[in-house]
């Protein structure tokens, strides 16, 4: 796993909804060689640990990658706090990230609240071949739809109190999607009952599904044990890493 430590400038910030914010950071040996599925871990000023966040966007040419972050504590607020101009200090790009499948036809892409922003590089990438169902709180949650319809996919909103979109989970539209045939792949980030509700229906259709599981981790290249979890592999169980062997992990292997 190549990756590299830096202080990157930030060319453009966005508050996105309420505690969400997007960066877009100059850094192009970074952009370079990330793929979609693997995260920057960010340090934030005075906190040993690196903070986690998924890559929502790689633009080679520009030499970017964009992240999308949620604020859920004081690394995370003490990171929103940084505004264009100023640096942000990354190791990236880090971790395993998703299979993608040149030939495929029909893809279908499933985001969880802040686990929306990792399917933005895949839905580039398949652009009218893939459908992208999101699934939030409420409205005012709601992040990326307009960015997820730009690249040609078709895009499916639920919201859990029915304020926009439908109402009700990400799996009530999946599954008929599902039950009409023709999906190649399916790739999903979110909370972990909706991956396990969506690994299920996979499974069941006989589907390729890939998920991102999110975890907390401390050193994010597999020296620590912060981030174990279990999974299958070869008939036999054994602890992965979320930050080096996944994030990125075929639904099968993983055990709930």
């Amino acid at each position: 796993m190549k990756y590299t430590q830096g202080k990157y400038f930030i060319v453009r910030k966005q508050a996105i909804a309420r505690e969400i914010y997007s960066f877009v950071i100059a850094c192009p040996e970074i952009a370079e060689a990330a793929v979609p599925g693997q995260f920057v871990h960010i340090r934030a000023d005075g906190f040993t640990l690196r903070r986690p966040i998924s890559i929502c966007g790689i633009d080679r040419e520009k030499g970017t990658l964009r992240i999308v972050f949620e604020v859920r504590g004081d690394g995370t607020a003490q990171i929103a706090r940084l505004n264009e101009g100023d640096t942000i200090d990354i190791l990236a790009p880090l971790g395993h990230g998703f299979t993608l499948l040149p030939d495929a036809e029909r893809v279908v892409l499933i985001g969880g609240g802040i686990g929306t922003p990792p399917m933005l590089p895949l839905a580039k990438y398949y652009g009218s071949k893939a459908v992208a169902v999101s699934g939030f709180r409420n409205a005012s949650a709601a992040i990326l739809q307009d960015d997820l319809r730009d690249t040609g996919a078709e895009t499916i909103l639920c919201t859990d109190d029915g304020s926009a979109g439908i109402h009700g989970f990400v799996t009530q539209p999946f599954s008929e999607l599902a039950a009409n045939g023709g999906i190649d792949a399916v790739y999903a980030c979110g909370p972990m009952p909706m991956l396990r509700g969506v690994a299920d229906i996979c499974r069941k259709s006989g589907i390729f599904c890939e998920i991102s599981l999110e975890e907390r981790m401390a050193c994010g290249i597999g020296a620590c044990l912060g981030c174990a979890c279990r999974i299958s592999e070869n008939g036999s169980e054994r602890y992965a890493h979320v930050c080096k062997d996944g994030p990125v992990f075929r639904a099968e292997e993983v055990l709930w």
